[in-house]
């Protein structure tokens, strides 16, 4: 049994509820008597009240047929019978069976309006003090209010999962607050389309000049252009793609802004020879970073240089077996005598060597040090050069989730205690993440930031490190000499090429590391990559898959990361009789597949083999699919140390990560990287697609595609124009 269905029947058991996000399994009996498995999210569920279920038939490997439910009408129960087993549930918090009999016993059919509308008339049940009244009538509140906002989730096709995520925020006033602002969903906290709920509010009778609208106009296109990297939009653009949007004059879309900046939610500043527009925290990021920039800068004048320090460079030198390029000495030089340092080059320019170095030097000065990086296998790359630890930014600065915001406990009121700290793959930090991370250094803290330019900027909104770089205020060491050993590499003098605009040599000997493997059918293409992944490597090279990578530059299409995950997960990790799996939606999990998580996600609890436990899983953490327990409702996925539990409603965060983008793989490293290569939408087919997608392979890199399309990323140059202040800001500082 498989396709949609619609389930009309009464709850007749709970077999399992998560308090925190709502996923439920249950036992619905139907009209005729049939008991059907629901699964979802359905928060407070509860035998006697009734359901009607949409979805789809899906086939659990073990409990066999079930329902999907993706929207879910609830009714209380109306007889006394029904009422006395939905209270007696325990789904009010302090009615037990006996507790339920009495006030049923007390109230007959009207129970439920009694506790609604006058719980104080509980005291008239024998053994409910007025303190116990309360409880059961703020936690019956509760359960309506949660029930009347998934009703109207459901009337309007939003996803019951952002039911617990309102209340958690605005309580019992949550579906209040959504009817009288529909618009407070298009947020980036819940991410509902602002067409969708431009309909919605429409539907409610709100007037197409309202100034709720329109103010929902103006803070949607700021918040949607973060995802396309820009900080701030000048006026003139802001007007007109808000004006476009709700197709309302230019002029309501003025007043609308003026307004907006008088209460403070958008702030307007001269940037440039540009009115710049942001959203409030964006504009007191990209301030903070100056100022702290500024502070550190000018803390450093009085900084005592060390002595002795060519001596100490000399003795690391004869103490590693290495002579220092002069770029590098200088690299190494400058940790120790300013307080902030660039430090950038591409493959094969030593910046490994100099990081190195700066590491012993602040540590042969006694400086307290931390190394971090933006993603956890950048974090463990850099700890495996250095031989120490190293850590996300993330975890360095303790992010939780609070209130559906991000908040990081360390910060000026509770600064780390390094006095020096080293931050590697610089181009992927974002303004806000930077804004945090210097909001946690003391002053005094040395911070030297390390990358390489020319790759794709940050997901997130700024290009940082470009704009420190260029700003000329901060003194920077570009490493551009490629060492000789770098050079009897066909990788680096691949990524090199291509950053000079030109085709790499693609006839390689058979004992090179870059090979080229011409396919131009799409179809072609993705046989061949399996080919190479699960028996050429293996067989010729010795490179087992797991240590195999496949990037892309797109998602889509006869050769996207989808189509390629799904081939490779079937040649890899096939169905087995004994291979538990979960499906989902029109994906399936099995043990053993290699994912990845594709949102920051706070809360997710992990532990590790030592027992140590923690919360958190960024975008990017790749893993694999350990266990799934029989009944099918827990994932264990193990991201390097940590084993995280991933409900079925949580599974809409991982995907498969056989093939991944291009843009996904920024700050990881692979022993082998298989890429494809073939025309695309003309954003992905640029030079810094290509170029960061070489640079991802360590030993082994298999191009696969077409010449043609490699020469036109090649030859691109286009970078998208990102509207950002910092550049700005920090040139008037000098």
């Amino acid at each position: 049994m498989n396709g949609p269905c619609t389930i009309d029947g009464s709850v007749m058991s709970v077999i399992f509820q998560n308090e925190e996000n709502g996923y439920t399994v249950l036992r619905l009996t139907t009209g005729d008597g049939e008991v059907v498995t629901v699964v979802g999210t359905i928060p407070c569920a509860a035998p006697g009240e009734s359901m009607i279920v949409e979805g789809r038939w899906m086939t659990h490997p073990t409990h066999g047929e079930q329902v999907q439910a993706e929207r879910v009408e609830r009714h209380l129960p109306d007889t006394e019978a029904e009422i006395q087993a939905y209270l007696g549930s325990g789904v009010v918090k302090g009615v037990g069976p006996a507790t339920a009999e009495r006030i049923v016993a007390c109230f007959g059919a009207q129970t439920l309006t009694v506790l609604e509308e006058e719980p104080e008339r509980l005291g008239e049940v024998r053994g409910i003090t007025a303190r116990k009244a309360r409880e059961i009538a703020e936690s019956f509140a509760y359960h309506t209010g949660m029930r009347r906002l998934m009703d109207f989730l459901n009337r309007n096709d939003l996803p019951l999962t952002l039911a617990l995520r309102l209340y958690r925020r605005y309580g019992v006033k949550a579906l209040e607050e959504v009817k009288k602002n529909p618009y407070l969903l298009v947020d980036e906290t819940y991410g509902v389309d602002f067409a969708v709920m431009d309909a919605i509010a429409l539907g409610q009778g709100l007037p197409g000049d309202s100034p709720r609208r329109v103010d929902a106009a103006v803070l949607f296109e700021l918040s949607y252009n973060l995802g396309n990297g820009h900080v701030f939009l000048p006026r003139d653009k802001l007007v007109d793609a808000a004006s476009r949007l709700i197709d309302c004059p230019a002029d309501m879309v003025e007043a609308a802004l003026d307004s907006l900046v008088e209460r403070g939610a958008v702030c307007r500043e001269q940037v440039a020879r540009v009115e710049a527009c942001y959203l409030r925290r964006l504009h007191e990021a990209e301030r903070n970073v100056t100022a702290r920039l500024d502070r550190m800068l000018r803390f450093q004048a009085d900084r005592l240089v060390p002595e002795r320090v060519e001596e100490t460079i000399a003795q690391i030198e004869a103490g590693q077996g290495i002579t220092y390029a002069p770029a590098q000495r200088r690299a190494v030089e400058l940790a120790a005598r300013q307080g902030v340092v660039l430090l950038t080059g591409g493959p094969g320019t030593g910046k490994t060597t100099s990081v190195r170095g700066i590491v012993a030097l602040l540590d042969r000065m006694g400086c307290t040090m931390m190394l971090m990086a933006p993603t956890g296998r950048a974090a463990k790359r850099l700890g495996e050069l250095c031989g120490r630890e190293a850590q996300t930014i993330h975890r360095a600065l303790g992010t939780t989730w609070q209130d559906e915001q991000v908040v990081f406990q360390r910060s000026e009121k509770d600064p780390l205690e390094a006095e020096a700290v080293i931050v590697d793959e610089m181009s992927m930090v974002d303004l806000p993440l930077m804004s945090a991370l210097l909001s946690a250094l003391k002053p005094d803290c040395r911070l030297v930031m390390v990358g390489d330019p020319d790759q794709l900027p940050s997901v997130g909104p700024g290009n940082v490190f470009g704009d420190l770089i260029r700003s000329g205020r901060v003194e920077t060491v570009a490493l551009t000499e490629i060492f000789r050993q770098a050079q009897a590499s066909a990788i680096v003098r691949a990524a090199h090429a291509v950053n000079s605009g030109q085709l790499p040599e693609l006839k390689n000997p058979p004992d090179s590391d870059f090979f080229f493997m011409r396919r131009r059918d799409p179809l072609t293409a993705v046989d061949l990559v399996v080919e190479l992944c699960k028996t050429r490597l293996p067989q010729n090279m010795g490179v087992e898959a797991g240590q195999i990578q496949v990037l892309c530059p797109t998602r889509k299409g006869e050769w996207g990361t989808g189509a390629l995950n799904r081939a490779l997960q079937a040649a890899l990790n096939p169905p087995a009789p004994d291979k538990r799996q979960k499906t989902w939606g029109d994906m399936v999990f099995r043990v053993g597949d290699r994912v990845m998580q594709i949102r920051n996600n706070y809360d997710v609890l992990w532990e590790k083999s030592d027992g140590t436990a923690g919360t958190g899983i960024f975008n990017g953490d790749v893993g694999v699919v350990e266990a799934i327990d029989p009944a099918g409702e827990l994932l264990q996925v193990r991201f390097d140390d940590r084993t995280a539990a991933y409900t079925p409603d949580m599974l809409s965060e991982l995907e498969l990560a056989y093939a991944v983008t291009v843009h996904k793989a920024q700050g990881s490293e692979y022993r082998a990287v298989v890429l494809v290569a073939l025309p695309a939408a003309p954003a992905l087919m640029v030079r810094g697609v290509l170029y960061t997608g070489i640079t991802r392979a360590r030993e082994l890199l298999v191009a696969v595609g077409d010449d043609g399309a490699l020469l036109r990323m090649a030859q691109n140059d286009r970078q998208q124009k990102r509207y950002s202040g910092l550049r700005w800001r920090l040139k008037r500082l000098a």
